[in-house]
């Protein structure tokens, strides 16, 4: 059930919030008593979501300090300012992905897609389990070091995932 509420969440902080009859501030942040009442609308309990936000494996989602206000950490589609701190990057990130994809990473390099940046794992690990929602992970190395003294941009989120406007194929090899 928490997964289920998982992806609910998911796709109303980060792609629909209108889908929940929420509104986001310009950060993202909805209000977890908004969020409570669009789940019981669902018929979900809302009792669940202090559950979800804890038992995210990737620790999708925060709450604010203060309990009142919850958010999805990265990954939207629509316009949001997380303001996350630009940082620089270890030598070596992570990607995962599947077979699928790889002609058109190693052609076009690594592309946002419809969010606002490139997704990017500290380890392996958290890479390969990325992948594996897609099918048989494919692991990419990513020369993070040597794109940040090229003059990439990196950002560091909460819960430790990197994140770039785009990865050249230059800097992608296979692990």
């Amino acid at each position: 059930m928490t997964q289920k509420l998982s992806k609910l969440l998911s796709y109303w902080l980060r792609h629909a919030p209108e889908a929940g009859d929420l509104t986001l501030d310009d950060a993202g942040w909805a209000p977890v008593d908004a969020v409570r009442a669009a789940l019981s609308r669902e018929g979900a309990d809302p009792d669940l979501l202090d559950q979800v936000v804890a038992d995210s494996d990737k620790q999708r989602f925060e709450l604010s300090v203060d309990g009142a206000r919850i958010r999805a950490r990265q990954g939207h589609s629509i316009n949001v300012d997380l303001d996350w701190p630009v940082a620089t990057p270890p030598e070596t990130l992570y990607h995962g992905t599947v077979e699928r994809f790889l002609e058109a990473i190693f052609a076009e390099g690594l592309k946002p897609m419809a969010r606002h940046h490139v997704h990017l794992s500290p380890d392996v690990e958290t890479a390969a389990r990325v992948g594996e929602r897609r099918g048989a992970p494919v692991l990419l190395q990513i020369a993070a070091g040597e794109m940040a003294r090229q003059g990439a941009v990196f950002r560091l989120s909460s819960n430790g995932v990197w994140l770039a406007e785009a990865v050249p194929p230059a800097f992608i090899s296979r692990v």
